[in-house]
């Protein structure tokens, strides 16, 4: 009898909605027949699709809906499915009862997904619900801030339009772009991946580098923080002592928060209107990356690993103990806005 293959699981970090029950570090979601094929957070609860094609519903909006499902895309407003050729969208104040809000068949031989991308344009999980794109933008990959939208086309090229007002489309001003216009700052740089945050915006080259822009309040883009440093700055108070010192004698050294930032002021970045390149620790390369409204997490090639035991901000970029001190590898990362999915297998 052949040996049975590494066991792979979904474990979540973070807010998992009012009905979950409360608790710090990681907890493993419960596996389904069929194991997790999709992981889609929404604020206050996460949609799942097993790998039979069912959708479950876990957090303030709990349940399973019957029949196949393929992916999803949830909201605070609606739940849009992709169930065989047809898109749903169900209003979730109603429970998922009675019927959905709007449906959309699927020409015959056409193919959607992963959403939000299908056929000729793209959905989102509030009204219109369906959205075109040009027909000449050929996309790969295609996701959503909170008033944003980024693509990435076929040949590694990236466009982005929406609100601009906290630098995350990344044309370098805080305008509003009505159509989908080309990053220009990594336009002969190939792509390979995108993620879109609830205000910023990541991409990762073929190459494994890690480019971000957009706000950065919480450090989400990994670069100096304002209002993170001044947070830190009451530590600064520190005690130091002459080389040689009296008995008993010692020289208290009181820093003030505003004199602790002061070397620090001129390298905060509160918005990254330009995509910049982040420089990882050990050069490590990246294979996929993932946001949340304030938060940004990444796997690397090397580690396989990401998330902390705990709840402060960080404008650093840190590495997880929690996946190799349990002989785990991460293989993939789901940001919801307040939480982190990672999905890991037995090394």
């Amino acid at each position: 009898m052949a040996e049975p293959g590494p066991q792979r699981g979904w474990f979540v970090f973070g807010f998992r909605g009012f009905a979950e029950p409360r608790g710090g570090g990681a907890r493993r979601v419960e596996p389904e027949p069929g194991g997790i094929r999709v992981v889609r957070p929404a604020w206050s609860y996460t949609g799942l699709v097993t790998g039979r094609g069912r959708l479950v519903l876990q957090g303030w909006l709990a349940g399973a809906l019957p029949g196949h499902c393929q992916d999803l895309l949830p909201s605070e407003s609606h739940v849009l499915l992709l169930r065989g050729a047809v898109l749903e969208a169900w209003a979730r104040g109603a429970g998922l009862c009675g019927g959905p809000a709007w449906q959309q068949q699927l020409h015959p031989g056409e193919v959607a997904g992963p959403l939000p991308l299908v056929p000729r344009g793209y959905v989102t999980p509030q009204p219109p619900f369906l959205c075109p794109l040009p027909p000449a933008l050929r996309a790969q990959k295609l996701v959503l801030g909170h008033e944003h939208v980024v693509l990435l086309g076929q040949a590694g090229t990236i466009y982005t339009w929406g609100c601009g007002r906290h630098g995350q489309l990344g044309h370098g001003g805080l305008e509003p772009v009505s159509e989908p216009r080309l990053v220009e700052a990594l336009h002969g740089m190939p792509m390979g991946d995108v993620a879109a945050g609830g205000w910023h915006s990541v991409s990762v080259s073929e190459g494994g580098d890690l480019y971000v822009w957009g706000w950065n309040e919480s450090g989400q883009l990994a670069l100096p923080s304002k209002a993170l440093a001044e947070k830190r700055a009451p530590a600064a108070a520190s005690v130091s002592q002459h080389e040689e010192p009296c008995a008993g004698e010692a020289k208290l050294k009181l820093v003030s928060p505003k004199a602790a930032l002061g070397a620090e002021a001129a390298a905060f970045i509160s918005i990254q209107a330009f995509p910049a390149l982040l420089d990882l620790p050990e050069g490590s390369e990246v294979s996929k990356v993932s946001c949340g409204s304030r938060h940004t997490a990444a796997v690397t090639r090397k580690y396989g690993q990401l998330g902390h035991n705990d709840t402060a901000s960080s404008d650093q970029p840190r590495q997880v103990g929690y996946f190799p001190a349990k002989g785990l590898r991460v293989e993939d990362v789901v940001c919801g806005p307040w939480n982190t999915y990672v999905g890991a297998v037995e090394k």
